[in-house]
């Protein structure tokens, strides 16, 4: 596995772990986190969060502790456990998705709120400034600006210059983060001269879902972003390879898993900027004060593997790109 970019990313996340490090977590203070998120996590505990705070100096059980809620893949349930979540008084709640942070948003005007989303905070009324949020909502975005749905797709173009036909994958949750993924590819299938059929997964029915976008016959999947589809995704990666399709996904872990390409953040590097919000937040900081993150750098990651699986020569002009090769 080459990747460019590592060197970098530990010299980077070094220092800023330094420059927090003047001011310590307080002798016997917990730092109680809640997380909320639409679908149950593959795993619980704040999974995604566990390595980084501990990285921070927090030990689950000494002075961290986490509360979860989720609404079990089904969005209408979201609001109800938002409700939930705000009644137990954490210091800090994560919300992961563009539905959650909305619900807790509407719910509590006090108590800090983190979201890790794709969710646009200026034009749904999360905050008024990415720079000066103010109020109680900061969070992390996973996309500089929109949602890298339809650059994804022309890099899936690409990777297969014939290709006409195209699938989008997204779950069934009306959340404002998944509407504006669909329009960004519809406009980029558009741009490129290519049909694009747009298949929704619902509770789960993955089998479903492919049998759908097999009968579409398309050349090619992308792979909408949302939680549902990381925790997924290995029934997904394996679905697209039995029925050979190339796909890109959002995030590198997709692709560690035997996925074909991804584009956009990198995930360790986001999991640690949400976990020094969180700190921040523990430590006495202000969700008014942290501007909402956005990645400067995004990574485009090759499964060489997986390609020639699928019998797909990788275009140079991606190669000349990828930041990271699995092979």
């Amino acid at each position: 596995m080459l990747d460019r970019r590592t060197f970098t990313r530990v010299v980077a996340g070094t220092l800023l772990a330094g420059s927090r490090g003047a001011q310590a977590q307080p002798k016997g203070k917990i730092c109680h986190i809640g997380i909320l998120r639409a679908g149950a996590p593959s795993i619980s505990g704040g999974d995604f969060l566990l390595k980084p705070m501990r990285e921070l100096g927090y030990i689950e059980g000494q002075n961290l502790s986490f509360e979860e809620r989720h609404a079990g893949d089904d969005p209408e349930r979201i609001p109800g456990r938002a409700r939930e979540m705000v009644q137990l008084s954490p210091d800090v709640i994560v919300a992961v998705g563009s539905s959650p942070v909305l619900a807790l948003k509407d719910v509590t005007s006090t108590i800090p709120i983190v979201f890790l989303s794709n969710v646009d905070p200026i034009a749904v009324g999360l905050v008024p400034s990415l720079g000066r949020p103010g109020g109680n909502v900061t969070g992390v975005l996973i996309a500089p600006d929109g949602t890298l749905a339809g650059k994804r797709l022309e890099m899936l173009r690409e990777l297969v210059p014939r290709a006409t036909r195209f699938a989008l994958l997204v779950p069934d949750d009306p959340g404002f983060g998944l509407k504006l993924q669909v329009q960004e590819a519809e406009k980029a299938a558009s741009t490129l001269g290519v049909e694009l059929k747009v298949v929704k997964v619902r509770a789960g029915d993955y089998d479903g879902a492919f049998e759908t976008i097999s009968a579409a016959r398309p050349d090619g999947l992308l792979v909408g972003g949302h939680s549902f589809f990381v925790r997924d995704r290995k029934q997904i990666v394996d679905l697209a390879a039995k029925n050979r399709l190339p796909a890109i996904y959002e995030w590198p872990s997709q692709v560690r898993d035997g996925g074909l390409m991804s584009y956009g953040a990198n995930d360790g590097e986001t999991y640690r900027r949400l976990a020094s919000y969180v700190d921040q937040i523990c430590k006495g900081a202000k969700p008014s004060d942290l501007p909402i993150w956005r990645p400067s750098i995004l990574h485009l990651v090759i499964n060489l593997k997986a390609a020639t699986a699928l019998g797909i020569t990788i275009p140079s002009s991606l190669l000349q790109r990828v930041d990271e090769v699995i092979e």
